[in-house]
């Protein structure tokens, strides 16, 4: 008989000995989980109302010792909703920006990827590029808790030749933006490493630039670590298969890694399959640290010390 995938929310680990920071977390995502899926906010929810199920969430991750977190707004319902809820919550700071996938959608180019799957826009991809770029610097300005653009870069697995084109030059007016307004820069790279360290090279990277679930090698490791840019590895560090990744955070000087979810996506091994949320992350440093062969609570309090390094204080 085969077994049956338990697809429910996993318990509590073991809470860290030093409280860390989740660097990278789609909460707004989170709190639409239902069981058997992700249905969104509740029905006739809007920008300003609360979202069901955040306090409890975040009461759970400050439990096992994530107290703190930067919430991503990465579409434009998204950047509304990290807008109000980082007024809200002292937990949180932002993150806002059009993610590459969306930057295509938003300039009308339906072309098949590589991933092979047909083009899909929502309503709101009617809103020209301009537009929703507009959003994200208006939001980013009208609010002290944004304190990154991102997540934005390059995504080749997601986008064709147009796509592509589009995905370059939004990810260079959201670095534009960056250093406008002395905000750290969070990447999207997905199969994609030499064309977004291109874009870092020709335009000048900000002075905070953090590769977000970092997916690379020792190459690319080595390039970040040679211009100072800070590496955020997620649940898949601890998966058996990627051995890369774990020499690549080998590799890096301590003080240039930070640790995130990327909920409610990429659960820690071995709870894959499951939702993820921000209370799973001492999973990740776990795994983190025993990839360096590091003590916990020395790699806890590095990274707590360089996401303040990188985000300023949550007070």
């Amino acid at each position: 008989m085969a077994r049956t995938r338990e697809r429910g929310w996993p318990a509590p680990p073991e809470p860290l000995p030093v409280p860390v920071v989740d660097n990278h977390t789609h909460l707004d995502t989170v709190v639409g989980w239902r069981a058997g899926g992700w249905h969104g906010p509740a029905e006739g929810a809007g920008p300003a109302d609360e979202p069901p199920g955040l306090d409890a969430h975040l009461a759970r991750a400050a439990a096992v010792g994530v107290p703190r977190m930067v919430q991503v707004g990465c579409d434009v319902e998204a950047v509304r909703w990290t807008d109000t809820a980082v007024r809200a919550h002292g937990a949180l700071l932002g993150a806002v920006a059009i993610h590459p996938n969306e930057a295509v959608l938003h300039a009308g180019v339906l072309e098949v990827a590589p991933d092979g799957l047909d083009p899909d826009p929502q309503p709101w991809h009617a809103m020209p590029l301009d537009d929703a770029l507009a959003l994200v610097a208006t939001t980013a300005r009208g609010n002290p808790r944004i304190r990154a653009i991102g997540e934005t870069g390059l995504d080749h697995f997601r986008a064709g030749p147009r796509g592509r084109k589009v995905q370059r030059e939004a990810f260079r007016a959201h670095v534009a933006l960056a250093k406008e307004l002395g905000l750290a820069l969070q990447i999207h790279d997905r199969d994609a490493h030499d064309e977004v360290v291109d874009v870092l090279l020709r335009d000048g990277a900000p002075e905070r630039t953090v590769f977000h679930c970092f997916s690379g090698d020792e190459a690319l490791a080595s390039v970040a670590a040679e211009h100072g840019w800070y590496c955020s590895f997620a649940g898949p560090v601890s998966f058996p298969s990627n051995t890369h990744l774990r020499a690549a955070a080998r590799l890096l000087p301590a003080e240039l890694l930070l640790v995130e979810t990327d909920a409610p996506y990429l659960t820690v091994h071995p709870l894959r399959g499951r939702p993820n949320a921000p209370y799973l992350l001492p999973g990740t440093v776990r795994a983190l640290a025993a990839a360096r062969g590091t003590d916990l609570a020395e790699l806890c309090t590095v990274l707590a010390r360089t996401a303040e390094a990188v985000y300023g204080s949550w007070e």
